[in-house]
């Protein structure tokens, strides 16, 4: 009763809509057009998916026919997970490719972010310049990217070149040479000197949200600070890091989730080649249903670590 008191007033005794009445209309209406896909499309779809993985399929001239899959409903889970080295393997690399490549990326787009949201000439353009490879990565580029062309050029089963591999040693030998890092630490940095271009082109949308955080930080924070004596580098780790941590967290899901579906992703090539090409509805849909319960536990995980160390400022 009191929210409605609140979204309505009293003008010249008719009841009219408050300023947070006509907010909370505007957001279900954009509500509405997610709520009709979600329940009218997804939803259903997603239950069959869980049906399907519990079940055998049969296509008949009537249509398909499940059937009870053995082992109580848990055969193609138990084969997933106890019998199929493949899926095993693949569903390793991805969680491994995961953990190398987020925090990379997080780190990239923060301080790219940083940079952008200096006052030069040609800021426009450089903003526009870090955003292309997210448009370039779409539709037939993307296709062409993961073409047999770039397979060849790795090499064999898609291992590294020569080039590469001296890439890494070399960069390994020097870190190990002129720094006291861990050798952990050397070989991470090593194999992200590779993968730079891929970290590139997966930072676009973390950019451009840390961007619009960094430029929501109210200047007065920065006047107060200077005020104060405080140099550049306190400014950042006590003004910029805390203000923008809320968007570290929200960075790392999406980072996590697109890392886990990009095309690429040789798991979730290995989920369609199943249902869509072998025809195996059942097995497919429990490998996928394996593999977001595990993002699933992963985000939490993530989210439960970052977000306590997270700021908010009421």
């Amino acid at each position: 009763m009191a929210m409605n008191m609140g979204l309505f007033h009293k003008f010249n005794g008719k009841r009219k809509l408050t300023l947070r009445g006509k907010e909370a209309v505007a957001g279900y209406l954009f509500a509405i057009p997610f709520l009709i896909g979600f329940f009218g499309l997804f939803l259903p779809m997603l239950l069959k998916s869980v049906g399907f993985s519990f079940s055998n399929m049969t296509v008949e001239k009537s249509g398909y026919v499940l059937t009870r899959a053995a082992d109580g409903g848990l055969e193609h889970y138990i084969r997933a997970l106890t019998i199929d080295p493949k899926f095993n393997l693949a569903l390793l690399n991805a969680v491994k490719d995961m953990a190398v490549n987020v925090p990379l990326i997080i780190i990239f787009s923060f301080f790219a972010a940083n940079l952008l949201n200096q006052k030069f000439r040609g800021r426009g353009i450089a903003r526009s310049i870090f955003f292309l490879p997210v448009i370039l990565t779409s539709g037939v580029v993307l296709g062409l990217e993961t073409s047999d062309l770039l397979q060849t050029t790795l090499g064999p089963e898609g291992m590294l070149s020569a080039d590469d591999a001296n890439t890494v040693f070399n960069v390994a030998g020097f870190l190990l040479n002129y720094t006291n890092l861990p050798s952990g630490v050397v070989m991470y940095l090593s194999q992200a000197v590779l993968g730079i271009y891929d970290i590139v082109i997966a930072s676009g949308v973390q950019i451009l949200i840390f961007l619009a955080g960094l430029q929501g930080i109210s200047p007065s924070l920065y006047e107060a600070s200077n005020m104060e004596g405080a140099t550049a580098w306190e400014n950042f780790w006590k003004i910029t890091f805390p203000m923008i941590s809320p968007l570290i967290l929200v960075n790392a899901v999406y980072t996590i989730i697109d890392s886990f579906t990009s095309a690429d992703n040789e798991l979730m090539k290995m989920i369609k080649t199943t249902i869509f090409t072998d025809v195996k509805y059942g097995y497919g849909s429990a490998m996928a249903w394996i593999y977001f319960l595990i993002i699933v536990v992963i985000i939490a995980i993530v989210g439960g670590i970052i977000g306590k160390r997270v700021f908010y400022m009421d």
